[in-house]
């Protein structure tokens, strides 16, 4: 294994030895193939640096306790990807070679997937942009799609210590938008809102629906989960936040696993005093407990409190954690072996 202390990983970046590349020039896709440079080379006017023609997707892959290295349901970001590039006006990558992809690279980098009970993990950072050179607002027309890996430490420091979020004055996406996509122009629009969150010491921004302001909907980096008194899942539903394969997972954990009620409906701001848990979901941190939202003054304070994680979200963690790490059962067609 390298020397490299994973009990202390941060979430960052780390060069490892292969990424993989793959070019669409004159209306197809090559066969793609593992290279060592790490850096991009394209033409100053290239369509992503103009008009941010870009999507990106982001998962993991694990080490088991029998020491196998597992992916966790590439499937479905190898379909959300493809629903971002349609949406972009760009040329979808085949859900196949993707999954093809990740398996090469995370193989091709096998040394860097760090070792079981390290709490750390190898995250793989999927992306694609428009390449060739334009002036005028209209796609691209070539396009390079990529994937590069590297170890990473737990998204929050501090691991399963819950956070404070604020109510922002900004929207996360419109309606109609592209709230549902992984693009990356939705990421670059919360940047200012987080630092000024950062800044008044909150750890992230709960964005509420642009249409009316009256309903929850997600964060700047991932979706969200409560808890009802009754152990009732709760999570919201709308059409302008991203689809997490996390939440997505959780809810079934809930359901099948754990025979508790879950539930995706509109949650109304006014709501948030009813529950009991509350916790932000998504690939990098998996689960990430809050302890209270703030609303311009107005303090919801969970009952879980701001010590540890909530019973039942610690519950669901260990579940859907336990599950990729070859602790758990997984349902049929979760694990995808490398």
């Amino acid at each position: 294994m390298m020397n490299i202390d994973w009990g202390n990983l941060g979430f960052g970046y780390m060069k490892t030895d292969f990424r993989f590349v793959s070019n669409y020039k004159d209306g197809k896709w090559d066969d793609g193939e593992l290279i060592t440079d790490d850096s991009v080379v394209i033409n100053e006017s290239a369509c992503v640096l103009q008009y941010a023609q870009t999507c990106f997707e982001g998962l993991k892959a694990y080490r088991t306790k029998d020491n196998k290295v597992v992916c966790f349901r590439p499937d479905l970001n190898a379909k959300r990807m493809a629903d971002s590039a349609a949406r972009l006006e760009m040329p979808v990558f085949p859900e196949g070679k993707f999954i093809e992809a990740v398996k090469k690279v995370v193989k091709a980098n096998i040394d860097w997937v760090p070792p079981f009970g390290s709490g750390a993990s190898l995250y793989i950072r999927p992306y694609m942009f428009g390449t060739n050179p334009v002036m005028g607002v209209k796609p691209a027309i070539e396009y390079q799609f990529r994937i590069f890996v590297s170890p990473v430490g737990p998204y929050f420091k501090g691991g399963m210590k819950p956070i404070i979020l604020r109510v922002p004055d900004f929207d996360r996406a419109a309606p109609r938008g592209t709230g549902h996509v992984k693009a990356g122009l939705n990421y670059a629009m919360s940047l200012h809102a987080i630092i000024e969150a950062h800044n008044q010491g909150y750890n992230e921004n709960i964005y509420l629906d642009s249409a009316t302001r009256t309903k929850v909907e997600e964060t700047g980096g991932a979706n969200i989960i409560f808890v009802t008194k009754d152990n009732e899942i709760v999570t919201p539903k709308s059409s302008t936040i991203l689809p997490s394969i996390t939440r997505r997972s959780l809810m079934y954990v809930a359901e099948n696993i754990l025979g508790l009620k879950a539930v995706e409906r509109e949650i109304y701001k006014e709501e948030l005093s009813d529950f009991k848990e509350c916790a932000l979901c998504g690939t990098a941190a998996v689960l990430s407990p809050v302890g209270k939202i703030v609303d311009h003054g107005k303090e919801y304070a969970f009952p879980s409190g701001m010590e540890k994680c909530g019973e039942i979200t610690q519950k669901l963690y260990d579940t859907l954690t336990g599950i990729q790490k070859g602790e758990i059962e997984p349902p049929k067609g979760w694990i995808f072996e490398i």
